[in-house]
């Protein structure tokens, strides 16, 4: 039986987009090759949902699938999926909406003009006899699927934290040594798959598909949160009494950051559009959390320090 993508993701054949999206996150989430190392099986499930998803999320081959004219690979189906399904009064599938009890006129639902339609290629935009249908028919045309494309080939692309921030250009080496320049896409996370067509297994219905899986590597400081990303930054306590300007790093190189005086630590400043690139082109901010070092072993400032005593209620909201 040919694979069923509705099945394969555990939704309805009416499940709406957002249904299906949600399915696939959550098979993809679990079954990813990364949480089941050991499991040669999970890899396998991990392909066969991801192409389930490819083929639902595009509402034309979708369309296509569920009027049986493309398998789960987008192959064109042939004629009720093999031939004419058992002649007349056989009970090989239905096509087009015609019942095949038999073939008397005082059958119900029966449309004789579908049913030679089909058979000779004539009718609604048919071809004549000996056309050469996918249906076979009586013209002697072939019958059956179109040839199986060949298999699809999963690669697993490292890419650093900035690179994946900034969309920078990754470049991966194929199976039969060919490297091509890919190009990230706009809101990519660790675990995206990019398809590149025909860049898989050679077969009789030609190349299947090459499978990016990206994996975004962590960074020694930086943190993503959403689109965002997350820095926390030593100040001393000279620059944060008195304000300063101070060196930030970010996805994009350093850049100046204004400290006003009197800051604390957990105070966080926003640096605009240094974020990680949304799906629609914009990228979200760096979010910079200061933290205050105070020097240790430092004479001169106990001795400053010395009798003085901070006499805000700095703890007054805990209650002590």
């Amino acid at each position: 039986m040919a694979a069923d993508p509705y099945q394969i993701l555990g939704v309805s054949r009416s499940a709406g987009e957002k249904d299906i999206k949600s399915a696939y996150r959550k098979l993809a989430k679990e079954l990813h090759p990364d949480r089941n190392k050991d499991n040669p099986r999970a890899a396998e499930r991990f392909s066969e949902v991801t192409r389930a998803y490819d083929l639902l999320s595009d509402k034309d081959k979708r369309a296509q699938f569920d009027r049986g004219e493309i398998d789960i690979d987008g192959n064109p189906m042939g004629f009720g999926g093999g031939g004419f399904g058992g002649g007349f009064g056989g009970q090989g599938g239905a096509h087009r909406g015609f019942r095949t009890e038999g073939f008397g006129g005082a059958d119900e639902g029966i449309d004789l003009g579908d049913i030679f339609e089909g058979l000779f290629g004539g009718g609604r935009g048919g071809r004549g006899p000996g056309s050469g249908t996918q249906g076979g028919g009586f013209g002697g045309g072939p019958r059956g699927r179109a040839a199986p494309k060949g298999a699809n080939v999963q690669y697993r692309l490292n890419v650093s934290f900035a690179d994946a921030a900034t969309l920078a250009p990754q470049r991966i080496t194929l199976a039969d040594g060919k490297t091509i320049d890919l190009k990230l896409p706009q809101g990519v996370e660790d675990g995206t798959q990019m398809r590149l067509a025909g860049k898989g297994e050679p077969g009789p219905g030609g190349a299947g598909d090459a499978l990016v899986t990206i994996q975004i590597q962590p960074h020694a400081f930086f943190k993503r949160d959403g689109d965002n990303i997350r820095l926390d930054l030593p100040v001393s306590l000279d620059e944060a009494v008195a304000g300063a300007k101070v060196k930030v790093p970010t996805v994009d190189g350093a850049v100046m950051l204004t400290v006003a005086p009197g800051s604390s630590s957990g105070k966080t400043l926003r640096l605009k559009g240094k974020g990680f690139t949304r799906k629609d082109g914009t990228r979200g901010d760096q979010l910079v959390s200061l933290e205050i070092a105070l020097p240790t072993d430092d004479a001169d400032l106990a001795r400053r320090l010395e009798g003085w005593r901070d006499t805000r209620a700095l703890r007054a909201k805990l209650g002590v």
